[in-house]
């Protein structure tokens, strides 16, 4: 058994007898603080950067790091601008405890983001301390919360990407996991920046935390923003006494049983994250239907069976994610969701689909850019021509069964090649007869913006236009 920490008490307090061992981890030296921060730093910028920027950090690895992202966000400060901030953060004549070091340089850091970076990293705090955090599930929450907009031509998923990398040069990110296409697919934050990060957040009454690791002072004001982090009754009391009238908010981990629904005003929120919680049940989907303003769902990893019809109601809903769950169908009232912008359902691993409803064939939900974990067999109800979905950017079909030479087969045939001029970036087809992976070469308009590709199925050559 390892224990690490920071503190000397616990460390010889865990030392109990011969068989124990205590080995204490010291600061980097002078040479390698400077090839730590010079690491991330531009080969042409490196001269720039005076010795007091790593000495300050006093062979403290996260500092060093946190300073060399500061650096390279500025590379336009000359030497004499990077002493002049050291003289600021550690002034000579002054003797600063470590831990204040530490906080005077994240402060700094922190400042020196502009307002946007700054709202996205406070989300941050959301998400418990040492969780592995899905890119994908941060940026769309950051666009459903209004921090993201559109700019110079890029849309939302753009510029929450940008975001989301300018936090990952800060090095106030790190990336744990990449996909196959090499972006970054989870990432973590420091303990101790997660720590500055959830007391900024609760200092600005901007979230609210709940359980977990940190013991935060109850709001004084309204909550607007809940993280309920543990399913101990403690903390499920703890909710009790704030008003939570006006969460927009609401992401839990652990137990629905905690949820504290007699004190929230239904109606108002606009992001409900129940990511993997237990304890799902019928009653649940009733107070979710009455989130008429709900612009993100997720439901991923729930106990949950089926969605009820009267999902239709909510009318702004943009992301709808219900995979790895039981639900193996869409309901026809999902078709009345006119702003859905993602679905994501089924079981990447198990290749366990959904299946759509035959309304969406009365071409209604044009906003669609994400259909992901569906199916696609034979049968009169069956979906196939995605011809209005203009705007899709990523199609993923877990089963296809549909005849060759069939109706099915030539709407979709047909469909992939129109899409594939216009927005397409990402196809992933699982065939069971392989017939539809074989007629992808007779394509006459090869997908012109594609940048992943995942076919599988018995495949004897790759379509002729991968050249």
């Amino acid at each position: 058994m390892m224990v690490t920490t920071r503190f000397q008490a616990v460390a010889s307090t865990c030392k109990r007898d011969k068989g124990d061992y205590f080995h204490k981890v010291y600061e980097l030296n002078e040479a390698e603080a400077k090839k730590l921060l010079m690491e991330a730093v531009p080969q042409e910028n490196q001269k720039k950067n005076p010795p007091r920027l790593w000495q300050m950090c006093e062979g403290l690895p996260l500092l060093i790091v946190t300073m060399s992202g500061l650096v390279v966000c500025n590379t336009e400060k000359s030497m004499a601008d990077w002493e002049k901030v050291c003289r600021t953060l550690v002034p000579d004549s002054v003797q600063i405890l470590a831990q204040d070091r530490v906080t005077r340089i994240l402060n700094h850091c922190y400042n020196d983001m502009n307002a946007e970076i700054k709202t996205c990293s406070l989300y941050l705090s959301i998400f418990p301390k040492g969780c592995k955090i899905s890119r994908k599930r941060l940026t769309k929450r950051w666009i459903a919360e209004g921090f993201v907009s559109e700019k110079q031509g890029l849309s939302v998923e753009d510029v929450a990407e940008a975001y989301f990398n300018h936090l990952r040069m800060r090095k106030i990110i790190r990336a744990v996991e990449h996909s196959s296409n090499g972006k970054v697919k989870s990432y973590q934050v420091h303990g101790m920046i997660l720590e500055y990060i959830v007391s900024k957040a609760s200092e600005e009454n901007f979230i609210t935390v709940v359980g977990g690791h940190w013991l935060m002072a109850p709001p004084s004001s309204k909550v607007r923003r809940l993280s309920l982090q543990g399913s101990d009754s403690k903390h499920g009391s703890a909710t009790e006494s704030m008003n939570l009238c006006h969460v927009r908010s609401l992401t839990m981990f652990g137990s629905l049983t905690q949820l504290p629904s007699k004190s929230f005003k239904f109606a108002i929120v606009q992001v409900l994250d129940l990511e993997g919680c237990k304890d799902f049940k019928p009653h649940h989907t009733k107070d979710i239907c009455k989130m008429l303003l709900l612009k993100y769902l997720s439901l991923r990893k729930t106990d949950i069976k089926r969605l009820p019809k009267k999902i239709g109601k909510l009318k702004y809903l943009e992301t709808l994610d219900i995979r790895e769950t039981n639900v193996t169908e869409l309901p026809k009232t999902i078709c009345q969701l006119e702003r859905i912008v993602s679905i994501l359902g089924g079981n990447k691993r198990t290749r366990k689909p959904l299946k759509l409803p035959e309304d969406m064939k009365k071409k209604i939900m044009k906003a669609l850019r994400i259909l992901s974990g569906i199916e696609i067999v034979e049968g009169p109800t069956t979906v196939a021509d995605f011809h209005h979905l203009t705007d899709l950017r990523k199609l993923t079909i877990f089963k296809l069964n549909i005849r060759m030479g069939g109706k099915l087969f030539e709407e979709l045939s047909s469909s992939i090649e129109y899409l594939g001029g216009y927005s397409l970036h990402t196809l992933v087809i699982d065939d069971e007869s392989a017939d539809f992976l074989k007629s992808l070469s007779a394509l006459s308009s090869p997908p012109k913006f594609l940048n992943a590709l995942e076919l599988s199925g018995k495949l004897v050559e790759l379509p002729k236009w991968i050249t």
